[in-house]
């Protein structure tokens, strides 16, 4: 009725949601949940109104209903399943979404495992899965350093402000193919272990909000179908590369 939907996300994610520095207003938020969310919208009738915000943001200001939905790369956690209305997956691939260690390369030799950080200083993204993983999957750490952005967490480690970054494999990799004199990988053969109902990418919206989320799932069966999401998301990695987005 409004005529305009408000889609608040984080747009420090590449592929899922960056922007792109070549163009501007509305039009510099781009990749793959961002066109999921114009796709949405479209599908709706109304107006799609990306607003940015830093990640813990985005999830209050949906909790609270200030804005409709979160686009944002969402993982399921309990926590947020209690907090707000989430949708069916829209994105599932264990080879993309793997969650790992990110490290200075001097240290791959003492850093194997998260059973190796215990005199380390770990940072993670406040909010997000990568926190439960540090609460629940990391055995003991000297100190735990939160940030708003995981590239924020990146900075840390190349800094040595930090020892590791719990990441996504995916949001890492672009980050090293586009910075490959950082000094930093992911420690190989090491990933967290992901509960099967934390699996699939999902769009948050204000708890009891039941109608508007039953038309997001019919769009999300619509879009998987389709197949159009795993397009989006290719898209947009290789365009990210191609920006030197990281």
């Amino acid at each position: 009725e409004r005529g305009y939907l408000e889609v608040a996300t984080e747009p420090y994610f590449a592929p899922n949601e960056f922007i792109d520095p070549t163009r501007q207003g509305d039009d510099k938020y781009v990749g793959a949940d961002i066109e999921l969310a114009r796709y949405i919208a479209d599908s709706l009738g109304v107006e799609c109104r990306i607003v940015p915000l830093e990640f813990t943001a985005v999830l209050s200001s949906v909790t609270e209903g200030k804005y409709d939905m979160a686009i944002s790369a969402l993982a399921y956690t309990p926590t947020r399943a209690e907090a707000m209305e989430l949708s069916d997956g829209y994105y599932y691939d264990a080879d993309a979404t793997w969650y790992g260690l990110l490290v200075r390369e001097e240290d791959l030799d003492e850093i194997k495992s998260a059973d190796d950080l215990g005199d380390k200083t770990v940072v993670v993204q406040s909010g997000s899965l990568q926190e439960l993983f540090l609460q629940q999957q990391v055995p003991a750490c000297k100190e735990e350093k939160r940030v708003s952005a995981t590239t924020d967490g990146f900075l840390m480690v190349q800094e040595e402000k930090a020892d590791a970054c719990i990441t996504a494999a995916t949001t890492a990799q672009l980050f090293l193919d586009a910075n490959p004199d950082c000094g930093m990988a992911l420690v190989d053969g090491f990933r967290f272990v992901v509960d099967e109902t934390t699996q699939g990418t999902r769009i948050g919206m204000k708890k009891g909000e039941t109608e508007l989320a039953a038309e997001v799932n019919r769009i999300i069966a619509e879009v998987t179908e389709k197949g159009l999401y795993k397009e989006w998301y290719q898209e947009y990695s290789e365009y990210a590369t191609s920006l030197g987005i990281n």
